[in-house]
């Protein structure tokens, strides 16, 4: 099969298209023709270095992605060749070989239906983001729960991929929506997502533009996916109990932290990994997250699709930063 290896830290720059074996399912495994495959910042970070996994090279990136099925290990139920499904989590793209393959090996638990009315391109780019969405606006109760319906949310990076997942089901949850975005065109189509406000990271007043659209309320919850110089503006809009939830980091470093900033209104950070969900866990969130955008009339937002032999350039468009998903069409 076809394959882009990964030979080491060097970038996803370096990767090269050769031929490798085709890979044979262990038991609980399944084999997948894949037809799509999502890239994610996670997998450019993983190609320098800068995400916490350490797989042998070469290696194969990509986490997401839906297939057909074409071969299952020993133990397999509930599953048969030629069924059509997509990847939910798990190790794929991190430890394992990725989606960035003709054909890839993936633990059955880890595999979901493709759901009514939604093509293989919005399957293939979903889970990850939208799992990772969900966490971030329910990790801060115990058990998980989601905001209060009329809460805040405020989600920076807005028009990416778990950007434009939390504006759809902080919609689903009745929360005022507002997101973060350089532009104007993205602003206007992340309005028609659902969202109530849409402001420019950039604006010198941005802290008076925010606060004046929901006043005499403050933000309850941010979902921030850039740190960076914004992160301090962030703190200085929530409310008393106000969390941030950390997801990215493409703005870099968040320069002088004073720690001070978080004392007298109790505000809370903390990140998300979507790996801490069970493979249960991640089953019964997707299914919720399915059926909240069902309700909403809304499906996951695709940017473009690019051939297989292009991948560079789909990550090219990834780092341009994208209004959604960037896909790679790797089957036919």
């Amino acid at each position: 099969m076809r394959a882009w290896l990964l030979d080491d830290y060097n970038g996803v720059d370096k990767m090269r298209l050769v031929e490798v074996d085709d890979p044979r399912p262990a038991a609980g495994e399944v084999v997948l023709r894949t037809l799509f495959a999502g890239l994610n910042p996670a997998d450019a970070f993983l190609a320098v270095n800068q995400y916490p996994a350490r797989p042998t090279f070469p290696h194969i990136l990509g986490r997401d992605g839906a297939g057909e099925v074409v071969a299952l290990g020993e133990g397999v139920t509930g599953l048969k060749v030629g069924d059509r499904v997509g990847i939910l989590r798990g190790d794929t793209g991190v430890d394992r070989w990725g989606t960035l393959a003709e054909k890839v090996v993936v633990e059955a638990s880890h595999l979901v239906p493709i759901p009514a009315n939604w093509t293989l391109e919005e399957t293939a780019g979903a889970p990850l983001v939208y799992l990772t969405a969900w966490q971030a606006l329910t990790q801060w109760t115990e058990p998980a729960t989601p905001p209060a319906p009329g809460s805040v949310l405020l989600v920076t990076g807005a028009s990416g991929g778990v950007g434009s997942a939390c504006v759809l089901l902080g919609r689903s949850l009745g929360l005022t929506v507002i997101g973060l975005s350089r532009s104007e065109q993205k602003a206007k189509e992340l309005i028609a997502l659902g969202a109530d406000f849409v402001f420019d990271p950039a604006a010198n007043n941005l802290h008076k533009q925010v606060l004046a659209a929901i006043a005499p309320r403050r933000v309850d919850i941010a979902v921030d996916m850039v740190a960076g110089p914004l992160f301090n503006e962030l703190i200085g809009m929530l409310g008393y109990g106000g969390r941030i939830s950390v997801v990215g980091r493409s703005g870099g470093p968040v320069p002088e932290f004073n720690t001070a900033s978080l004392f007298f209104r109790r505000n809370r950070v903390g990140g998300v990994t979507v790996s801490d969900y069970s493979s249960a866990e991640a089953q019964q969130h997707w299914k919720e997250i399915v059926r909240r955008l069902d309700t909403l009339g809304k499906k996951p937002v695709v940017d473009g699709v690019f051939d297989f032999a292009v991948v560079k350039k789909a990550f090219a468009r990834l780092a341009e930063g994208p209004m959604g998903k960037v896909l790679v069409r790797v089957g036919k």
